[in-house]
């Protein structure tokens, strides 16, 4: 199955990888620019990062003169803009991979479809997704590792810094992948799971799959759709969705953002990205 291999470097080197996030050869997104840097009192210097999702797709036949107006000459219809705090020169988590972004336009380009509905993220990290998703409309969870306090506070900034009050707004939480503890069975109802460049390393695939099993059981009209960048011709989850009861179809992301002028080449930055939505088998 094509949508269950990786390809590119090793496990071994992700670490190493993200230690150099500054200097991170994709780049992370078309739509992305960088304000302001400053220093925190941990002497790690923080990178803030603008995302800026725009629309000129007719979203209604019912548009007024003025908009189909607007629409023939390309000016933007809807436009929202999310700042992501990243700190250069630390861990994994803390730094806005390719994937996000990808994902992140996935989403905005479905964003009237988000209302209402309940979304957890996995491996938030910096959140860009999640925090996208919230914004229009949806009560979103974003999650990552419980025993990465820093990591969970960071991804309380990205809350705060874009006016999401955590607790409030958007919920964020701590959840071990594999682990059906308390925090797992405690989510209650989900519309749609969500994860960027979560299967960065051979050893978590199957916990991650697990934790997807357990909670599509859970709730069996949702969705896990993801985001991956290939890494080795050597990994592939495709035995593991087959132990795990699960159904992964490849989505097509070769017109993301297309109709809103976005160079995807630019986002992706020289790496293979591809979506996949995974549900539970019949």
């Amino acid at each position: 199955m094509t949508s269950g291999h990786f390809h590119g470097e090793s496990a071994s080197n992700s670490e190493h990888h993200s230690s150099n996030s500054s200097t991170n050869e994709g780049g992370g997104s078309a739509a992305t620019s960088t304000t302001t840097t400053a220093t925190t009192a941990s002497d790690i210097n923080e990178k803030i990062r603008t995302f800026t999702f725009v629309s000129r797709e007719r979203s209604s036949t019912n548009l007024s003169t003025l908009q189909r107006d607007r629409q023939t000459s390309g000016e933007i219809l809807e436009e929202l803009e999310i700042k992501i705090p990243e700190l250069l020169q630390s861990g994994y988590s803390f730094y806005t991979w390719p994937c996000s972004p990808i994902l992140a336009w996935f989403l905005w380009e479905r964003r009237h479809s988000l209302v209402g509905k309940r979304i957890l993220e996995l491996g938030a990290g910096t959140g860009l997704p999640g925090i996208l998703a919230a914004k229009c409309g949806a009560q979103v969870l974003l999650s990552d590792n419980s025993i990465l306090p820093k990591s969970l506070q960071h991804l309380r900034r990205s809350c705060t810094i874009n006016n999401l009050r955590p607790g409030q707004d958007i919920e964020v939480i701590g959840l071990s992948w594999g682990l059906l503890l308390n925090s797992l069975w405690s989510l209650g109802h989900l519309d749609l799971i969500i994860a960027a460049d979560c299967f960065y390393d051979p050893c978590v695939f199957e916990d991650i799959l697990v934790t997807v099993s357990f909670l599509l059981e859970r709730n069996p009209s949702a969705k896990f759709i993801f985001t991956y960048q290939e890494r080795s011709a050597d990994w592939s989850i495709e035995a593991l969705l087959k132990k795990w009861k699960l159904c992964a179809l490849q989505i097509n992301s070769d017109d993301i953002g297309k109709a809103s002028g976005v160079d995807l080449l630019e986002i992706l930055g020289g790496h293979t990205i591809h979506l996949l939505e995974v549900t539970k088998e019949l």
